[in-house]
């Protein structure tokens, strides 16, 4: 290292070290520790234009929808918690990570984006205030509606999440990353839970809290696929095991390498596989049956959720406890018919691809009918943009959001946060791993 004039910032993990330093290249030497390799991180933009060839406008499109819902729903549950359900335009600062409003772009700014569901006032002594127009507090009241419908379904999901993990339970702090992909009301973590004694229960070991599975179910060990491919319902007296089921899939038009390894694939779809509700102690990590079981608790877990996506790191969340690989998004490159890895933004976005028809789900629950409604009023007009790069995507939403009026205007966001539980940069999935995953990808 000797004649290196710049300074080295070492981030050490279980398996590497690396370096940031201003030259892209693969330098080693000695020390007192021995022989010190140092690997150069790869930027966000960089990784995310690698794929631009992989990328499926429509789920972009789709991406971009549920992300402003997503914030405007976030905003209405803020106001919500607050007395007379009414709080000043200051006190929503604290909320701009979550809505990811940077600085020097106003709140109320984006607030007005939204005049058919929020109101502004100054009172007496001009202070600043938001609250819900009558059309969104209604809307909201339907919400809190068709949430206590789903209450069975949900609890059916989070069983089944229990039911597929290796101890037969998952900790709190994690599903809770799950409540709104899930359908689960605010009070998920006070209330909720404890609604269905028959199916969990809240247990602490230490000082966490741990949702645990208080009875299996056989009727519910029957996975999406098998309900929809050999037509199994609840009524069945099944046992779960080896499964042999095609998954379904769907390409990317410009992914050209699907003809190349029509082979390849038709092997895989016919290899055997461990259903995720089996006990999956014995797989060696890394085989190819450990890595097809991992699909199918994906595709599970996918298949729960309203919008049949997921946020990348909360499924990294549950590596441990569903018997997952680390690099998950090695799997989901490689299998970009199964999956559609979505980049916009910091955070990415998995799709499940059966489960759409260009931009719009294929099945819609009422939940999902309620957030297009809700979209309609904020004046989001899912217009279809061209999005040939990273970078214009953000030059896009940051000239939109800089503008402010009427409700005729789209809102825009630019990444997806996690707004109940917002995790540490150790929760988030490592740009290293996402870059190794593509390079990897595209060498197969």
């Amino acid at each position: 290292m000797e004649g290196l004039r710049c300074r080295l910032r070492f981030y050490v993990n279980a398996h590497n070290m690396f370096a940031i330093m201003p030259e892209r290249s693969v330098l080693s030497g000695e020390s007192s520790f021995g022989r010190v390799w140092v690997r150069f991180m790869t930027s966000s933009k960089r990784v995310q234009d690698r794929s631009r060839e992989k990328r499926v406008q429509e789920l972009e499109i789709a991406t971009e929808k549920w992300k402003i819902a997503s914030k405007v729903i976030f905003l209405m549950e803020v106001l919500k918690g607050e007395r007379d359900m009414i709080i000043t335009v200051r006190s929503l600062e604290q909320y701009r990570r979550q809505i990811n409003l940077p600085k020097p772009h106003k709140i109320s700014d984006f607030i007005r984006k939204s005049p058919k569901l929020f109101e502004l006032y100054k009172d007496q002594r001009g202070v600043l205030w938001c609250g819900l127009t009558e059309e969104g507090e209604d809307l909201l009241d339907e919400h809190d509606r068709l949430l206590e419908g789903n209450g069975d379904k949900a609890a059916e999901h989070v069983t089944r999440c229990l039911m597929m993990s290796i101890d037969k339970k998952l900790p709190l702090d994690k599903i809770v990353h799950f409540r709104r992909d899930f359908g689960l009301p605010l009070d998920f973590r006070i209330n909720w839970v404890n609604k269905f004694p028959q199916h969990f229960k809240v247990v602490k070991l230490g000082d966490e809290e741990y949702l645990e599975l208080v009875s299996w179910n056989p009727a519910w060990a029957v996975t999406e696929l098998e309900k929809k491919t050999l037509g199994l319902t609840e009524e069945n007296d099944h046992k779960p095991g080896v499964l042999s089921l095609a998954f379904p899939m769907k390409f990317p038009p410009s992914y050209k390498k699907m003809y190349r390894y029509r082979g390849k694939i038709e092997h895989f779809q016919k290899r055997t596989y461990l259903s995720p509700y089996a006990d999956a102690r014995g797989l060696e990590a890394g085989s190819k049956e450990f890595d097809k079981r991992a699909i199918a608790v994906m595709h599970e877990l996918l298949s729960f959720t309203l919008e049949k996506r997921l946020v990348t790191d909360h499924l990294t969340h549950f590596r441990r406890e569903f018997v997952m690989p680390q690099k998950l998004m090695r799997i989901f490159l490689k299998h970009c018919g199964i999956f559609y890895v979505s980049e916009r933004g910091k955070r990415f976005s998995v799709f499940l691809t059966e489960g759409y028809q260009g931009p719009e789900l294929i099945d819609k629950c009422p939940l999902i009918l309620w957030k297009e409604k809700l979209l309609k009023f904020t004046g989001y007009r899912g217009r279809k943009r061209d999005i040939p790069t990273y970078s214009d995507t953000l030059d896009m939403q940051e000239s939109e959001l800089l503008e402010s009026g009427s409700g005729d205007e789209s809102l825009s966001v630019e990444f997806e946060k996690d707004d109940d539980d917002v995790g540490t940069d150790d929760d988030e999935m490592d740009i290293d791993e996402v870059n190794d995953a593509y390079e990897e990808h595209n060498k197969v």
